[in-house]
């Protein structure tokens, strides 16, 4: 029960070299791989491109990797949701690269990091890497979750510098703008602690999105976010020339789009300052991001006619992205909540299927529906990150079957049957 003298010393010895090693990785278990490369993704026109061929996005949400991270008990589930996308041959995961001012916060205050929080980021950046998986990196919030731009206000305020406590004003306000490109230029240059490699120069890192879901209602016209989104787009690049950069848009037509405006959800929607063809047509966004959340956006529609808008609103944006824009449209986020009377899982994938349809369609043709990313995935005891969107996606065989098909039918395009290589020869 007792060391010996003898024994002690070469044990706390141990012990202190192995707490050391634990705090300097975060994760003991961690270990770094090298393998296997990756390139940049780049843009030829309407289509992604990797490696001078096409590239097509069959991927996922989990926005929540840095947020688990950081803590051990939570941590073997950013592992767990990597490798489960990767076994259903998913390339491509959106994330936040974003938590200002709440629980574990990543950025404490103006300019001030947690170093703890960037090191989940690391490692998630990394595990990604390990298992084939490119991420998009948001890097802030129009909603309050995790901070968002009401965080950003309520600095510049409490700091008396903020020109009004508006939410809007995180587009517009001098010392505010200040504030997050301060923030951006931390995150773009930020030293992997697990790599050495400056986030900027790692293509793990499949872009960068300005921000979730940008809206500006006190400006109907859109000219204060279409300023805003040229500054910010401009100011990345300035930064960062190799990976690709979007806004974070939900798609909603603007008053330079008359023409468009009757495909929006409601009127309503034409007046949240965001303008899809004028901000997209910026030449510092690489490419174009829509949404799509029927049962979000009307309250009284059967599945059926929830599903048959769906359909029509990917078709009316891949079509702006061939005949106007010229550039990739990636469906960042799409979803089906459960929570309604009428809902059946069926509905769900028959929703997933008319989208995942559509994209295929067009990348047959070489246009401009570059992919999509479901709103989200979770791993087994994540119920209070369930908003009613997320899924488990092995629970359900056809849930699973179906998004592996739309694996399948995209990388045959990309090359032949016998030509895949790895897991997808598997899957298959």
């Amino acid at each position: 029960m007792f060391a010996g003298n003898g024994l002690l010393y070469p044990l706390l010895g141990f012990a202190s070299c192995f707490a050391f090693m634990y705090m300097f990785l975060g994760d003991i278990n961690f270990q770094y791989h090298e393998e296997p490369q990756m390139s940049f993704v780049t843009t030829n026109g309407a289509q992604f491109m990797v490696d001078g061929e096409a590239f097509y996005v069959n991927g996922w949400n989990s926005y929540w990797l840095m947020f688990l991270g950081v803590d051990d008990y939570s941590r073997p589930k950013v592992r767990e949701v990597l490798q489960t996308g990767a076994k259903m041959g998913l390339t491509v995961c959106r994330t936040w690269a974003f938590n200002d001012g709440a629980y574990n916060a990543l950025q404490i205050s103006p300019g001030q990091f947690d170093e703890r929080v960037f090191r989940a980021l690391d490692r998630a950046i990394v595990e990604a890497r390990r298992h084939g998986i490119r991420l998009i990196l948001s890097l802030v919030n129009n909603l309050q979750n995790f901070g968002g731009k009401t965080q950003y206000v309520k600095w510049a305020w409490e700091e008396g510098v903020a020109l009004t406590s508006s939410n809007d004003s995180f587009f517009y306000d001098p010392s505010i703008r200040s504030y997050f490109k301060n923030y951006v230029k931390a995150v773009l240059t930020r030293k992997n602690s697990v790599t050495g490699i400056e986030y900027r120069d790692d293509p793990t890192i499949f872009a960068w999105e300005l921000m979730n879901e940008p809206r500006c209602m006190s400006d109907p016209s859109g000219d204060t976010l279409q300023d805003w989104i040229q500054e910010m787009a401009g100011f990345v690049k300035s930064i960062d020339k190799k990976h690709l950069t979007t806004v974070g848009l939900e798609g909603f037509y603007g008053p330079t789009s008359p023409g468009k405006l009757s495909a929006n959800p409601a009127e309503w929607a034409g007046a949240m300052g965001t303008d899809f063809i004028r901000n997209f047509k910026t030449p510092t966004i690489d490419f174009a991001s829509v949404h799509v959340y029927p049962d979000h956006w009307f309250d009284d529609q059967t599945p059926e006619e929830k599903i048959n808008f769906a359909g029509k609103w990917v078709k009316s944006h891949i079509e702006d992205g061939d005949k106007e824009l010229k550039k990739p449209v990636l469906f960042s986020e799409f979803g089906l909540v459960n929570d309604h009377k009428s809902f059946q899982p069926v509905h769900r994938e028959l929703f997933y299927k008319t989208i995942y349809d559509l994209i295929y369609k067009s990348a047959k043709k070489k246009k401009s529906g570059a992919g999509a990313c479901v709103w989200q995935f979770l791993v087994g005891d994540m119920d209070e990150y369930n908003e009613g969107y997320g899924i488990v996606p092995w629970e359900r065989p056809s849930t699973y079957k179906l998004i592996t098909e739309q694996t399948c039918k995209l990388a045959r395009i990309q090359g032949k049957q016998d030509q895949l290589k790895g897991s997808l020869k598997n899957l298959c």
